[in-house]
């Protein structure tokens, strides 16, 4: 074989394989800030290994949760806002890990573009770490794919995987009754889900990304893109408490499709609309868009981003409980021995 240069090279092809390796290393204090028990290997092996018995599990069943961002992405690319989507990217799946009463373990990620640019992707894999250390969650490996043609310049996309464990006997839900209380936690904001119809609001509205938010500080595109919270720690030490029986994720369906998830068929949830106040953030997207509130109820979380099903006689407890650990909560209605979700009264 001779040494000289005599044809193409993978990076004439537009893959630059030593930013990737420059990306690895840049990250790899991140994701060692995210280390919990059962973390074997760190990054850089073809494969990552935990180890459940050293995470405490004696007899576990595991949970696992995949998920994206969606187009909330496309205004984080448009206005260089980057820095929170990592945390979007991770509450999407953690959320969900939560709701079957499992403990978020290790999540991985995969990160593509059509070029890579190492400190974009750096900005992004940092705030997903920022997430998986909020979550008690470990970083434990993941994907850079660089796949020119794909991806117009500066475009990426994201998709998360998470792993959690709960001990076998402990699935959620479970002896959910009617009688039971609904309590609701509060978003912070639109999380990650309807952002196709955001988008299309904020066209019709006329306004720049960059232009004074008409329902907060700052500016449109930077008051949109508040990441979502992260109700992991709070969900399990509620759920350790005793006396929850059923979480729901208020993600893409909105209160009218989640909830009915975690019902028995047989059982539905009388909801009281005026328990809690509409975000502003809402007011502005069902004004602008002239959405009718049963499509509001649909799409958007509406401002109640998580909920819980309890026994009522725990309710009290519960509440208190979440509340000292900072969520907002507030009573949102009980589960009946109908099929359906009924709304009482309306948003405000």
């Amino acid at each position: 074989m001779t040494t000289e240069k005599t044809g193409m090279t993978y990076a004439d092809a537009g893959v630059d394989i030593d930013a990737g390796n420059a990306l690895v290393e840049r990250i790899k204090p991140a994701a060692k800030r995210t280390a919990r028990s059962g973390v074997v290997s760190g990054l850089g092996g073809f494969g990552a290994l935990f180890d459940l018995k050293a995470a405490g599990y004696s007899d576990p069943v595991l949970v696992a949760a995949t998920d994206g961002v969606g187009t909330k992405l496309r205004i984080a690319i448009d206005t260089g806002n980057i820095d929170g989507v990592g945390v979007d990217l991770v509450a999407m799946c953690v959320n969900d890990l939560v709701c079957q009463g499992a403990e978020p373990l290790f999540f991985l990620d995969y990160f593509a573009t059509g070029k890579l640019e190492t400190d974009q992707a750096a900005r992004i894999v940092e705030s997903i770490a920022r997430g998986c250390e909020q979550s008690g969650c470990a970083l434990i490996g993941g994907e850079t794919a660089e796949m020119p043609g794909m991806y117009p310049a500066g475009d990426f996309d994201l998709a998360g995987f998470a792993v959690g464990a709960m001990e076998r006997g402990t699935v959620l839900p479970a002896e959910v009754a009617p009688g039971d209380v609904v309590l609701g936690l509060a978003s912070d904001g639109v999380h990650s889900n309807g952002y196709s119809l955001v988008r299309r609001i904020v066209e019709v509205s006329g306004l720049d990304w960059d232009a004074k938010s008409p329902f907060g500080e700052g500016a449109l595109g930077e008051a949109l893109l508040t990441p979502t919270r992260l109700y992991v720690k709070q969900a399990l030490a509620a759920i350790r408490a005793g006396g929850v029986h059923a979480l729901a994720h208020i993600t893409g369906g909105g209160l009218t499709e989640n909830l009915p998830r975690v019902l028995p068929d047989s059982m539905g949830a009388q909801i009281d609309l005026t328990g809690w106040t509409l975000p502003p953030v809402f007011n502005w997207l069902a004004s602008v868009g002239g959405i009718a509130e049963a499509e509001m109820l649909k799409t958007f979380n509406c401002g109640i981003g998580m909920v819980l099903v309890c026994d009522p006689a725990r309710a009290d407890t519960l509440t208190e409980l979440l509340e000292r650990a900072g969520e907002t909560v507030r009573r949102l209605g009980t589960v009946t021995d109908q099929p359906g979700l009924i709304y009482e009264g309306a948003l405000r």
